[in-house]
């Protein structure tokens, strides 16, 4: 009984010590992606035509949501929940940078995205390509969009996975946020994003 105590205290001490040794990181709320193989790259042109890419957000904690203007719900309430995480950080909201891309590239022009995104906030970056760079962007990013039909040409919607990937400030994604979560888990993630070294 003695010998067996003894084995389990000194299982308990190994492994306090090794909890101790390992650096210390707070859970995120979202789904922790850190090390994932997949939303390392996005090369579209922004609302003013220029190309860009993740490279151009260095330094910056980065929301990119794909979704597209005429959405009645899912994409404003999400950019509304960006634009507040903004704020609610104050002078670290202009580290924190909010990209659009949009998944219905035939309707969303680039003077479209334009307005639709300064209706939330001015800073943030809508991202738009050809329907072939839009489906690679998708891919790259497991992001799942179609077009479901309306009862004209031009009244179709687009079904589109609902959710952020936030990536920490050196570009490298680390959390996945499925929609409906609120602005509080995005705001405590990307803290913990901010506060790295």
């Amino acid at each position: 009984m003695l010998k067996r105590t003894l084995l389990l205290a000194s299982a308990l001490l190994l492994l306090a010590a090794c909890q101790k040794a390992g650096p210390e990181r707070q859970a995120f709320k979202g789904i922790d992606l850190t090390g994932a193989e997949y939303a390392r790259s996005l090369n579209l042109t922004d609302q003013d035509g220029r190309a860009r890419s993740l490279a151009d957000f260095k330094g910056k904690v980065v929301v990119v949501f794909f979704g597209y203007t005429q959405c009645p719900d899912v994409c404003p309430t999400t950019m509304a929940e960006v634009a507040e995480v903004k704020r609610a950080l104050g002078p670290d909201g202009e580290r924190v940078q909010g990209v659009f891309v949009t998944v219905d590239p035939e309707r969303d022009t680039a003077a479209l995205l334009k307005a639709y995104l300064g209706s939330f906030d001015p800073s943030f970056v809508g991202l738009r390509g050809s329907e072939e760079q839009t489906r690679a962007a998708a891919k790259e990013f497991k992001v799942f969009y179609a077009k479901v039909p309306g009862k004209t040409p031009d009244s179709y919607t687009m079904d589109h996975t609902a959710a952020s990937f936030i990536f920490d400030t050196e570009g490298r994604v680390r959390v996945y946020v499925r929609y409906g979560a609120g602005a509080q888990p995005l705001i405590d993630d990307i803290k913990l994003l901010l506060a790295e070294k």
